[in-house]
């Protein structure tokens, strides 16, 4: 959607609930230009406590949020506010952050810097929003967290003839994704090798992404005294949306609102209003119907047969048409009978119709709550799109049943906790048994917002189209609860990231098997079903007893279309695994998925995880380039797993390892193909067998 059609689509919404209020009465609206929403506040009694009070200059109007901060050298903790650009709503708000520099002489010797030292309290920087980046040439860049203790490293080194304004790919610019939930950091400039030439500078920033395009001029023109915006996400209480519902004071979601947790590392929750409401969820009576009846950009009716409800709108003909008020339809004039034949048809069907509603009250009053409450939770959990999206589809792959919700209790022992085999953000799975005798996986959501209804309908969608092996099977979905339910064949040994975490004993002939499988389900998704995954990770790759893979959770998964070679949409993945290419430009491909094989590959040869990885994969986009460096230096034993370290495996080892490196290009049309991968793994699996049999 282009800019200026979001803008006039905002203001439509604005009108259509002008009643709605986003401040408390007698609260100030604004700082200078800047809105300021409620929970936020100026003034005492305008805001929800002290966290989110914003300082309103009276002279220069500037709205000011108060942190914990230091510019100084070494750093000194004081308390300062910094500059407050915007509050949505949605749960983010745009501060403006200064830079830390640190200039040295050619020696690597400091002369003068800044470090800056923030602690944003209950208000973490966006990891999806924000860039931490490096400009300069021979230095090294960092933010360190304290707690856990994480060294984020940007190194910059500088190959003149390959500097480019734009790019900040580790040659005079670097950028790096940020952690979940990081409120404190340090930000610093550390000096690298010798160099040769006169004394050098070095920056580093948090900045929101598109807000800082590099240029090559800034290796000598920056200001030590700039500073850029930056995102800080916001939310309020102290516990998930579950845990406050159960009576907790400080669940504050009013009327026609729904309540959603935030990502992973947020403090509490967030309030929104229900579709068809719109206004300020975190005060009362704050959500108001929006009458989407005053805009045709609301509404699918013909002009002049919208007629707005609670919520919601219909399309209805006016007295004495019939037919589809929708846009595209056509309300025509109804047939006229004599009055003396509609006189007597009215009275006889009435009677008719008084007769059978007094024979059938009983049954139909106590049968009312049970059929609509199913139909709602149909609607609710996205049946209509699937209705549309699926079971009109001539050829799925797999026939998707609709289960009851006796069916499942029955499975489970009605959903009893001894069942629990998964649990997480996303909800609880539950192992059941169907009266088949077939063991399968039911997955149930904990919260269903209108995000979470898609991610469920997506899902169904793209398991219904796949048939592989190594790809987990839909069985079928429930949609007559108050959440969906997803049921998938039962998968019996756990997942990848489970074997590692235990340090599971994986011979490298299982650890080449389990690469090999993943490689051959990713792709065919991508070659003859178009599908990326988005989220290739060792915690969403199934083992069974003979440790087979099957490839799971496909909520975020996308279709690429034929001829297209990529996907404009919002980042979403798990930190570490995403692709930074996909991150910088918001281009989904194919190679996408081709990264996040390349660190599942990494954590299968180094035997532990990226979260615990020394290079720090989770935030540092050279891995590939760290691992190159070990190859060629042959110190890559320092980093595999010891069942890996045996010197027969040194040359498969190395193979893999370049695999890796290529996979984690940080140009994705540099990266191999999946069938490419699956090729080399292929063959590698024959040599090592070789080697195997040889040494019996």
């Amino acid at each position: 959607m282009e800019l200026s059609h979001l803008v006039l689509v905002t203001q439509i919404l604005l009108l259509g609930f002008a009643n709605a209020t986003f401040y408390k009465p007698t609260c100030p609206e604004r700082c200078g230009n800047v809105t300021i929403p409620y929970p936020f506040g100026t003034e005492v009694g305008c805001y929800m406590d002290s966290s989110y009070h914003i300082e309103c200059n009276s002279t220069t109007q500037i709205p000011r949020l108060r942190v914990s901060y230091s510019m100084e050298f070494p750093a000194e903790v004081t308390f300062v506010h910094l500059e407050v650009l915007e509050v949505k709503i949605d749960g983010q708000i745009r501060v403006t952050l200064p830079i830390s520099y640190g200039c040295f002489t050619k020696h690597g010797k400091l002369i003068s810097g800044s470090d800056t030292l923030v602690s944003t309290s209950r208000f973490p920087f966006s990891s999806t929003l924000n860039w931490f980046t490096g400009v300069g040439c021979g230095i090294q860049t960092h933010i360190v967290l304290t707690e856990p203790l994480v060294d984020i490293k940007c190194p910059l080194n500088c190959d003149y003839e390959h500097i480019k304004n734009g790019s900040c790919l580790g040659n005079g610019c670097c950028q790096a994704t940020i952690p979940q939930g990081m409120t404190s950091s340090n930000i610093l400039v550390v000096g690298m090798n010798d160099r040769v030439g006169n004394s050098y500078c070095g920056y580093a920033f948090i900045v929101e992404k598109a807000k800082y395009n590099f240029d090559t001029s800034d290796l000598s023109n920056m200001s030590k005294n700039m500073s850029f915006p930056a995102v800080l996400d916001w939310s309020v209480g102290e516990t998930n949306c579950e845990e406050a519902e159960k009576g907790n004071a400080t669940y504050i979601c009013p009327k026609n609102s729904v309540c959603y947790n935030g990502e992973d590392g947020l403090l509490g929750f967030r309030c929104k209003c229900s579709p068809g409401y719109g206004g300020n969820p975190y005060i009362a009576n704050g959500c108001q119907d929006v009458n989407e009846c005053e805009s045709a950009e609301l509404n699918d009716c013909l002009p002049g047969h919208c007629n707005n409800t609670d919520g919601g709108y219909t399309c209805v003909c006016t007295a004495g048409f019939q037919g589809n008020a929708k846009r595209g339809g056509a309300c025509t004039t109804r047939e006229h009978k004599s009055e003396n034949i509609s006189v007597i048809e009215g009275i006889s069907e009435g009677v008719v119709g008084a007769a059978v509603a007094m024979g059938f009250v009983y049954l139909v009053v106590k049968q009312k709550k049970i059929i609509q409450g199913r139909k709602d939770f149909f609607k609710q959990n996205g049946g209509i799109m699937l209705q549309e999206s699926l079971f009109t589809c001539k050829d799925p792959v797999n026939k998707t049943k609709i289960f009851t919700e006796e069916e499942l209790k029955k499975a489970t022992d009605n959903f009893n906790e001894a069942n629990v085999i998964g649990q997480g953000g996303y909800g609880t799975v539950f192992r059941g048994i169907l009266a088949n005798k077939t063991q399968v996986a039911i997955k149930k959501s904990k919260v269903i917002d209108q995000s979470q209804i898609k991610q469920f309908v997506n899902e169904v969608i793209i398991l219904s189209k796949i048939n592989h092996p190594n790809i987990v099977k839909l069985l079928g979905c429930c949609l007559e609860t108050h959440v969906p339910l997803l049921v998938c064949e039962y998968i019996t040994n756990n997942t990848l990231e489970h074997h590692i975490h235990t340090h599971a004993t994986l011979t490298f002939q299982k650890r080449l098997q389990i690469a090999g499988e993943t490689a051959e389900a990713l792709a065919y998704m991508h070659s003859a079903t178009q599908i990326i995954h988005r989220d290739v990770k060792p915690s969403n790759i199934l083992l069974n007893d003979e440790l087979t893979v099957k490839i799971s959770d496909f909520g975020i998964s996308r279709f690429l279309p034929l001829g297209q070679t990529h996907l404009t949409t919002s980042v979403k993945g798990t930190i570490g695994y995403v692709d930074p290419e996909y991150f910088r430009t918001c281009k989904l491909t194919e190679k996408s998925d081709v990264y996040s094989f390349g660190v599942v590959l990494i954590e299968l040869l180094t035997g532990t995880t990226i979260h615990s990885l020394e290079i720090s994969l989770r935030f540092y986009p050279g891995a590939a380039a760290y691992l190159a460096s070990l190859l060629e230096r042959d110190a890559l034993i320092q980093v595999l797993d010891d069942q890996l370290k045996k010197h027969e495996y040194s040359e498969v080892v190395k193979c893999v390892a370049n695999i890796a490196i290529n996979c984690l290009n940080l140009e994705g049309k540099l990266r191999p193909t999946m069938k490419e991968v699956t090729q080399e793994l292929k063959q590698l699996r024959c040599v090592l067998s070789s080697i195997e049999d040889e040494s019996i």
